[in-house]
């Protein structure tokens, strides 16, 4: 178990919209932890062990991509010598990008968890990514975006096609943003239907159509897998979790996770201990 709030690490300097470099082979055990607002690529091209990204654990199995979005938690236990690269993606790296094509791949990439690439040309990606962002000129932004949109283009071959979540819907973009944005947590779908300037009814109609599932599924598989993440890896209670999302009724969550987890939030704590 960890301390009352989550360890969040930020690998970037504040100048820096977008890091790539060799992943540090001195990382083999790390403790539970966030990142501050970025998304990050893991490329494993040697190493074992396992990757626990919220409550799932992958077995390492290289060549192997990791893709962690700022509001999941992770750690790792490596056994043996990693190699590999990481690249780091700042929300005002995407921001102000040249080519609109390479948020839209972000996006999809990012509903891909874990991916097993095949390309050989991916390692060449990688390592051309990595000189090009070590040069930090501004001369060189065409051709860094230019090899981060192929690298994702070539990462998302991997996926399985029609998997992502991400939606192509403005709305819906916006809506899943809100969910991710843990500063401001609700369990009513009225409520993120009034920020998004639309009604429960449209908001509603936009997720079937965009994933065939309601606004208010999408909302409680949110709200279950971080209630879950507060649960094993912090030690607020299940009164404060509750609050922190939503529920001001400690019974009202208790019932609510147990429909959806089959256990109560302190049953799903000892199992998970």
């Amino acid at each position: 178990m960890m301390d009352s709030k989550l360890s969040i690490k930020d690998k970037t300097k504040a100048s820096e919209g977008i890091k790539v470099a060799p992943f540090r082979q001195h990382i083999r055990k790390t403790l539970p932890h966030k990142h501050n607002s970025y998304f990050e690529i893991i490329y494993l091209t040697k190493g074992s062990g396992f990757h626990t990204i919220d409550t799932v654990e992958y077995e390492i199995k290289t060549p192997v991509v990791f893709t962690i979005r700022k509001e999941q938690v992770h750690f790792w236990d490596i056994h043996s010598l990693p190699e590999g690269y990481v690249v780091i993606i700042k929300k005002s790296f995407v921001e102000n990008c040249l080519d609109a094509e390479i948020k839209r791949l972000i996006s999809e990439l990012s509903a891909q968890t874990c991916l097993f690439p095949s390309s050989t040309l991916i390692d060449e990606i990688f390592k051309l990514l990595c000189d090009e962002v070590k040069g930090k000129s501004l001369a060189n932004r065409a051709i860094i975006e230019g090899l981060l949109k192929a690298l994702l283009a070539k990462l998302l071959e991997s996926s399985t096609p029609n998997s992502s979540p991400q939606g192509k819907n403005t709305i819906f973009r916006k809506f899943v943003a809100l969910l991710e944005n843990d500063q401001e947590v609700a369990n009513k779908v009225s409520f993120y239907a009034g920020k998004l300037n639309t009604t429960p009814q449209n908001l509603n109609a936009i997720c079937r159509k965009e994933i065939g599932e309601s606004a208010s599924t999408v909302l409680s598989e949110h709200l279950i897998n971080e209630a879950k993440r507060r649960l094993i890896y912090t030690n607020d209670t299940v009164s404060e979790i509750g609050n922190k999302l939503g529920f001001k009724d400690n019974s009202h969550f208790t019932k609510y996770f147990k429909r959806y987890v089959d256990l109560t939030p302190s049953q799903f704590r000892k199992t998970n201990n």
